[in-house]
């Protein structure tokens, strides 16, 4: 993974641009964020179509769990893991057509007392949490390759962001 130059004191900037060369180097990435993940806490992956976001996904409940087959929630829409610190919820609302469809989901239950994986988070519209990390995956320059950029938003976010970018520096 390499960082690419921030502008700003890690207090100030709130977002933080990763390349990624390969699936290992986006696991790593998952598995970094997933030690510093605590209940309450939500990312939302964002992202083309095969950028990464399911891949990312089961790097980062792999490594709270352990290996395990972690299946895509395309067509049931959400997977529920238990872990030892909280349930993970990995949510996939590519099918969503209105943001009220995820109460059915139990959206409301993982926002309050699980880890949240949100695939597409932009179909929840403004019902996503004010405190949540954006990761945003688009293809890099290489197949394989991946450019990531993680958006902190509300002050357990930016902990979180400061606590990566602290361990990759």
């Amino acid at each position: 993974m390499k960082q690419a130059q921030a502008r700003m004191t890690p207090q100030e900037d709130p977002s933080l641009m990763v390349e990624l060369a390969n699936l290992a180097a986006t696991e790593r990435l998952a598995a970094r964020l997933a030690e510093e993940a605590r209940p309450g806490d939500v990312i939302g992956l964002e992202g083309p179509l095969g950028a990464g976001k399911t891949a990312f996904a089961r790097g980062f409940i792999a490594a709270l769990l352990g290996p395990l087959d972690v299946p895509s929630p395309t067509f049931t829409l959400v997977q529920i893991y238990e872990g030892a610190a909280a349930p993970i919820w990995h949510f996939d609302l590519y099918r969503l057509t209105k943001p009220m469809e995820a109460d059915e989901l139990g959206l409301d239950d993982a926002l309050a007392a699980g880890i949240t994986l949100i695939e597409w988070p932009e179909r929840l519209g403004d019902r996503m949490p004010p405190n949540r990390l954006i990761l945003r995956l688009d293809p890099g320059p290489n197949e394989g390759a991946r450019r990531a950029h993680l958006s902190a938003h509300g002050p357990r976010a930016r902990q979180w962001l400061d606590a990566v970018r602290e361990a990759m520096s």
